[in-house]
């Protein structure tokens, strides 16, 4: 097994552009993991590790060949190297290169023929979608789809924020348009989070295929959901303001879903 003891290695180099830069993540197909609970997330979720670096005061090379039968290249690394390279303060001695994943709407694939999806417009702030990919997860949601994303869904952040929710959803990306072309061809019912002409969240059937939409809280949804949604919905409020913050308001809506389904 190789070993790096020079923060000025090529591969270590790389490991940090990789959690730095979006460009390069896209152009490499390749992004960062750390800890074992994120990458076990990852190897079952299905995406192929490229490389991992250990600190073998940590974690053991036997540790991590009992996560996967993947033939994985495995590099050894000084504590020097690996508080570098670690983005969180306890990583559990384990950074890991993975393959990106395509995201396209084209592999969704659904289990039921009455779907439940969770859909977030534009957001971009990591905590706020980490948060989100974590309520789908635990609403198990059939799907969660990024319209229109203003943030790298491989950024550290994000998959910090999601506590590696980030690889346990089916998540798939596109425009606003394209999303919707592709609900109305599978006849999915889109039920859009908005002030205007809307009722209240819990008086609806959500129990046949449908989509929950969110957008953010400084901008709200695009007209486009508004004039393609079976219904409007609005989360009543009883304070002074008539917002909160996106991933509550999912959580609220996907949930309510789910207990008309009997959780189911």
């Amino acid at each position: 097994m190789q070993y790096i003891s020079s923060t000025q290695n090529a591969l270590v180099k790389k490991v940090l552009q990789l959690q730095e830069k979006s460009r390069l993540r896209k152009k490499e197909g390749l992004f960062t993991v750390e800890g074992i609970r994120e990458l076990t997330l990852a190897l079952n979720g299905g995406y192929e590790i490229d490389t991992i670096l250990l600190y073998e005061d940590l974690v053991s090379e036997g540790d991590i060949n009992k996560l996967t039968d993947q033939q994985i290249n495995l590099v050894s690394v000084s504590k020097e190297v690996h508080q570098k390279i670690a983005y969180r303060s306890s990583t559990e001695g384990v950074v890991a290169i993975v393959k990106i994943k395509s995201n396209a709407l084209e592999f969704v694939t659904f289990k039921t023929e009455t779907p439940l999806i969770l859909i977030a417009e534009a957001p971009e702030k990591p905590g706020n979608i980490g948060a989100i990919l974590r309520t789908a997860d635990a609403a198990n949601v059939d799907a969660i789809f990024i319209a229109n994303p203003k943030t790298d869904l491989y950024n550290p952040n994000i998959i910090r924020s999601s506590v590696g929710c980030v690889f346990t959803n089916q998540i798939a990306t596109g425009t606003t348009e394209e999303i919707i072309k592709f609900l109305t061809e599978k006849n999915i019912n889109i039920y859009a989070a908005t002030l205007q002409n809307s009722n209240e969240y819990h008086q609806e059937d959500y129990t046949k295929a449908s989509a929950i939409v969110v957008g953010t809280e400084a901008t709200g949804l695009s007209q486009e959901w508004r004039d393609t949604a079976k219904q409007n919905i609005i989360i009543p409020m009883q304070g002074q303001i008539d917002s909160m913050n996106v991933s509550v308001a999912a959580g609220i809506l996907i949930f309510e879903a789910k207990r008309q389904r009997n959780f189911e």
